[in-house]
């Protein structure tokens, strides 16, 4: 299929409930935070290995909607594939870490992996180590998700019934272990998105799996529960397509027609649910188109 021919940028409104949407290893795995505002924070990488996981999951692995950057995928074999695939061979012993000087072959290596892999074509990747199959720029990215409000994330303690070895246990009355769980009682996360028609151009990216990403952030963490998580659920996915490639309008004005505020006014005391929220989208401007995907 041919690549889309339109501009869009979207807001996206998720929330998590006694859980920890995305923990910190440099921190004990505490919920991510800004030091500053306290509010909570999601990485692009984890929303984006959510759309990942789901993309594998609904398309089984199969080309053209493959995952690069899958769970324990040895990347430089991926790149070895499509040398294998194009016939494209390399003389000496490290001359693979080079892409092949003529031109035309180097452009099918990094081709191929757009047209195979789904997250390529959608996110970009830097295919330049081992089999150097080069790199590319992806069409869609992500901010980082942040709380609308601050967070305080609690520590619970949890106890375990049951000991690890034999030796654990011997002579021991009581082999209860204790652990640590983090969680947030409420929070409600905003995304901001890009999706660019022209850098579509570069990798295929096509209506076809534009139509998968939205599906992908409608649906994927329904499909991401562990004891981790709580309880997490996608409540708003507004899209601003634009006329054109290009764009009708700047970014950040069509982000500030979406207002996340209080229905109480902040009055009620912490969020601790949805319904505390008011969300109102104002009309975009000409040459901008307003879908609503998940209300």
């Amino acid at each position: 299929m041919s690549p889309i021919q339109n501009r869009h940028e979207f807001v996206y409104l998720f929330d998590v409930t006694n859980g920890n949407p995305n923990g910190d290893p440099d921190a004990g795995n505490l919920p991510r935070l800004d030091p500053e505002t306290n509010q909570g924070l999601v990485t692009d990488v984890c929303l984006k290995r959510k759309v990942r996981n789901f993309v594998q999951m609904e398309k089984d692995g199969r080309p053209p909607f493959e995952i690069y950057m899958s769970e324990r995928a040895i990347l430089n074999n991926q790149h070895r594939r499509a040398y294998e695939a194009l016939q494209i061979s390399y003389e000496k012993k490290e001359e693979y870490k080079k892409l092949p000087k003529e031109e035309a072959k180097a452009r099918e290596l990094t081709a191929w992996m757009c047209r195979n892999f789904y997250d390529v074509r959608t996110f970009g990747a830097v295919m330049s180590t081992g089999y150097n199959a080069g790199q590319v720029r992806g069409p869609v990215q992500l901010a980082f998700g942040r709380s609308i409000e601050p967070v305080v994330p609690l520590e619970i303690a949890i106890t375990r019934m049951a000991a690890t070895t034999e030796e654990d246990a011997a002579g021991k009355g009581d082999i209860r272990t204790m652990g640590r769980k983090h969680i947030i009682p409420y929070g409600l996360y905003r995304v901001h998105g890009f999706v660019s028609a022209k850098l579509a151009e570069r990798t295929g990216f096509s209506p076809e799996d534009l139509e998968l990403f939205w599906y992908a952030l409608q649906n994927m963490l329904d499909h991401d529960r562990s004891a981790a998580r709580g309880e997490m659920a996608a409540r708003r996915l507004i899209v601003f397509r634009h006329r054109s490639a290009l764009g009708n309008a700047p970014a950040h004005k069509l982000f500030d027609l979406v207002s996340v505020t209080r229905a109480d006014g902040g009055e009620g005391g912490p969020a601790r649910s949805f319904d505390d929220y008011r969300i109102e989208v104002g009309a975009p401007p000409d040459g901008v188109e307003k879908l609503e995907l998940v209300q």
